[in-house]
């Protein structure tokens, strides 16, 4: 992998989801909905925990700093996806391509390390609930949030630098509807043995250390539970990581169908769905999952409409 500055390729063209032209209009209208819902969804969800004192506790910091990272992770790429419904060449400059994986890289991780640290913060709550306060204190929280954007930079940079080490050549059409890292070493005409080990080791790491840190703090969490004597008990107490859970099977299930199934299943159709589903319906479905099955962000919700609109029929 050489250094090159005089690469052929001036800028890119993204093919987009579908070349169908039936589909164009359904499916621009279909994501505008999702990256509406997503931005009021996380914004909403921001000045909610931002503006309520009942909302003013680690895990809620925590939650406040995901709507974030779900709110950028998703403007890097789905307006640029519903440009491929609207433009019969969606073209992206060369430092546009590089910038684009940069984000997407560092909000991908950044997201996988965020669900860890809420994880970590789930495990101190209910394993020790009367030192929550002292463990989990402001210092601790900033703490535990630099370390997911720095732990995000980390994997980003080196995927961004050594992809603008390649040198890229008469072939400009990304197969896919965003600048990603394989779709663009299959297009560069340069040897791409260190980016691929990049993938596998600093991907893999990223990985594997976020997979295993969340299965050590439930299996604790668990272990907790099952100490506790009364239905009730375990009951409200596992409700607390009901949320949390949800996102994070539905962040992890996406991951696990994308790298994990057999190689011979494989196909671009399938990887641009599952690309989808996590880079645009995921940080939609968060502030949905958080707002919907929390009962503090649920009743602070309700009352900001009281507020606005009055009391909702049937509420307390």
């Amino acid at each position: 992998m050489a250094r090159q500055n005089d690469s052929a390729v001036t800028e890119f063209v993204l093919q987009g989801l579908t070349d169908k032209p039936e589909l164009q209009l359904p499916l621009f209208l279909l994501f505008l909905g999702i990256y509406g819902v997503t931005v009021v969804g996380n914004v909403g969800m921001i000045f909610l925990i931002t503006f309520s004192s009942n909302l003013h506790a680690p895990m809620y910091f925590f939650l406040s700093n995901l709507s974030a990272i779900d709110l950028f992770y998703s403007s890097v790429i789905t307006p640029k996806l519903m440009e491929n419904f609207v433009r019969e060449q969606n073209v992206i400059s060369y430092p546009g391509c590089m910038t684009q994986l940069f984000f997407f890289c560092f909000f991908a991780t950044a997201e996988c390390y965020m669900l860890t640290a809420m994880a970590y913060d789930r495990y101190v709550a209910i394993c020790s609930p009367l030192l929550y306060n002292v463990t989990m204190s402001p210092k601790v929280c900033s703490v535990l949030m630099t370390g997911v954007y720095i732990m995000a930079s980390i994997e980003a940079v080196p995927y961004t630098i050594s992809m603008i080490m390649l040198l890229f050549c008469e072939d400009n059409v990304i197969h896919h509807y965003f600048c990603d890292i394989l779709p663009l070493l299959k297009l560069s005409c340069s040897i791409t043995y260190i980016n691929e080990l990049l993938v596998v080791l600093v991907g893999g790491f990223s990985v594997l250390a976020t997979t295993m840190a969340i299965i050590i703090s439930y299996a604790f969490i668990l272990c907790n539970l099952l100490q506790i004597p009364s239905a009730e008990g375990k009951s409200k107490a596992f409700s607390t990581c009901g949320s949390h859970l949800t996102a994070v099977g539905v962040s992890y299930g996406s991951i696990i169908f994308m790298y994990f199934k057999p190689s011979s299943s494989s196909n671009m159709a399938q990887e641009k769905v599952a690309s989808v589903f996590y880079t645009t319906v995921i940080p939609m479905l968060n502030p949905l999952i958080y707002s919907l099955r929390n009962k503090e962000v649920r009743y602070v919700l309700s009352k900001a409409i009281g507020m606005r609109y009055g009391p909702l029929q049937g509420s307390n």
